[in-house]
């Protein structure tokens, strides 16, 4: 059985390698030279099962109303001709009420540990290693109010099984000595001791390695430019490689794995996925001092900004910005993540040294991904991730192998073309047989 994944970023490949294991023919399709080109290059790091609370939340529209008029808000909104942009919004509204979000909050928890379980049975099995740090992920606050409503998704997401849990300044210093310098600022913290962070392009890149020694097949440099389907299925892929000469592909079963592009390229068949960019920055630098830079990854809930230590690297990520398909950079932006950091851990990070990022985020309205198959017998999604597309990369990637193999999937969150949810069995079989 032949399957031809579309996309070579963490979440491509990831689906490339469970295919692989389950003894599928895979090829693997990508506009760049080298895999975790994009979005995948400089990410936050965090595997954040704790991260589960979505954009869309009772306390979001409030909140954006306060960061419209500040270019350098966590969330910037900027309006464009460009009718899903708005159409996406009005979801996102939609998605703000509280039965909604705590339905919303579930599914990303139960993904999450899922996939940071299968993250952690494949670095066994394969040995694996990409900077990765086992030392939890803490969440703090130098807000009250922030950390006051921070309690009741904490305790949501405990109850769903990711233990987040409440602690005092003093215990989050105690945890992470660095945070010693805004003591005195911090409201207090959540802490996850299960959550993990690593370099997501290493991992990528060394899975893709695995991949290629095991018979998977990477096209790079192809760009992929259209579907064809013809009789209810996906008939071949149109592409031009690095030369500009077309190709058709074809193959028994595709997975559509391309990110923010995912939308534009499922449009002309009909299947309308509310996926839409978020750029997010990141910031890395050389660790100047290891005396007073962080081991611990963090979250600064109030900036909306994640800490990671990869090696001997700062990497610092987050914000997001709704302005389409636009790559460029907002020095104002980048400028206040390196701010911000320099504000928290003096001294910590070379600053002379710094490199700055964007990236496209696939986000969907409910922060919820699409993963299983479309109506299309041969076409499966797995795609709109948004800033979890690494915590959620293995157990999506395994859960999609499993279903096109005919196989139950561990994890009930698969999440269809036409936004339902779940997978029963009677359909994977409907689906394996054709």
């Amino acid at each position: 059985m032949k399957a031809i994944v579309l996309g070579a970023g963490v979440i491509g490949v990831t689906s490339a390698y469970f295919l692989n294991r389950l003894g599928f023919a895979v090829t693997v399709v990508d506009r760049q030279l080298e895999p975790a080109a994009e979005t995948s290059f400089a990410n936050g790091g965090q595997i954040s099962v704790s991260h589960a609370e979505p954009w869309a939340n009772p306390a979001a529209p409030l909140k954006l109303l306060k960061w419209l008029t500040r270019a350098d808000a966590p969330l910037l909104f900027r309006p464009r001709a460009d009718l899903r942009q708005w159409l996406w919004c009005l979801a996102f509204l939609r998605e703000c009420t509280p039965a909604r979000t705590r339905a919303n909050i579930e599914r990303i928890v139960r993904l999450g540990l899922y996939s940071r379980a299968t993250l952690q049975a494949l670095r066994h099995a394969t040995g694996i290693h990409y900077d990765e740090r086992t030392r939890g992920i803490l969440h703090f606050y130098t807000d009250p109010a922030e950390f006051a409503a921070a309690a009741g998704p904490a305790r949501l997401m405990s109850d769903f099984g990711c233990e987040r849990r409440i602690v005092s300044a003093d215990e989050a210093v105690a945890i992470e000595p660095a945070l010693r310098h805004v003591h005195a600022q911090l409201a207090g913290a959540t802490y996850t001791a299960a959550d993990e962070s690593g370099d997501a392009r290493r991992f990528t890149r060394e899975l893709a390695a695995l991949c290629r020694a095991n018979g998977v097949e990477f096209l790079m440099g192809h760009h992929v430019t259209a579907l064809r389907a013809e009789g209810g299925r996906l008939a071949h892929v149109e592409a031009t490689d690095a030369e500009g000469r077309y190709v058709k592909l074809t193959a028994d079963r595709y997975v559509l794995a391309l990110g923010s592009y995912s939308a534009l390229l499922a449009a002309p068949l009909g299947l309308r996925l509310k996926v839409y960019p978020a750029k997010g920055y990141s910031v890395t630098m050389p660790v100047a001092d290891a005396s007073l830079a962080y081991d611990v990854s963090l979250t600064d809930d109030g900036s909306k900004l994640v800490f990671s230590r990869l090696g001997d690297r700062l990497r610092i990520a987050g914000t997001a910005e709704l302005a389409g398909y636009d790559r460029s950079l907002n020095m104002m932006r980048c400028e206040a993540i390196v701010r911000r950091t320099q504000q928290l851990f003096p001294g910590a990070g070379d600053t002379s040294k710094v490199e700055y990022w964007s990236g496209l985020r696939p986000t969907t309205p409910s922060n919820v991904p699409y993963i299983g198959a479309t109506r299309y017998a041969n076409l499966f999604l797995n795609t709109g991730h948004g800033t979890l597309g690494w915590t959620h990369a293995c157990g999506s990637g395994r859960a999609l192998a499993d279903l096109m193999a005919g196989r139950e999937p561990e994890v009930d969150v698969l999440r269809r073309a036409d936004g339902s949810i779940g997978a029963g069995p009677s359909q994977i079989q409907r689906r394996a047989s054709t």
